[in-house]
């Protein structure tokens, strides 16, 4: 079946969202084209996770682009939640129990973009 191979965030600064996901989950960024798009490597090659890239908005009010929402797993989702709190992200849905699967929680990055965090935990009630 289909699997996601690639996602892209839209950001209005790309600078202030690229500080944020770098602070937030260590995830590294190579400019490929100026001021449009970075490709974005969330972790080494041979690992379970896919990379992506972030681009610059495009669309005027009303009908700009709004992002896909990717779903990222954390070893600690109450340390990574403080983490993005401080780095002035916006909380969407607050942690929650998936039972018997884990921990789970929506937030808006620094452009407003709608993102997941999860912690596996079989034991989640």
């Amino acid at each position: 079946m289909p699997r996601p191979v690639h996602f892209e965030i839209h950001a209005d600064d790309l600078t202030r969202c690229r500080k944020f996901y770098e602070a937030l989950f260590g995830w590294t960024f190579t400019e490929y084209m100026p001021d449009i798009y970075y490709l974005i490597t969330t972790g080494p090659d041979g690992t379970p996770g896919i990379n992506g890239g972030l681009v610059k908005r495009r669309g005027g009010s009303g009908d700009k682009v709004i992002a896909y929402v990717c779903t990222i797993g954390v070893d600690d989702l109450d340390a990574s939640i403080e983490t993005f709190n401080k780095l002035g992200g916006t909380v969407a849905v607050e942690k929650h129990a998936i039972a018997g699967v884990g921990w789970n929680f929506y937030g808006k990055d620094t452009e407003g973009n709608i993102f997941g965090m999860h912690q596996a935990d079989p034991s989640a009630k």
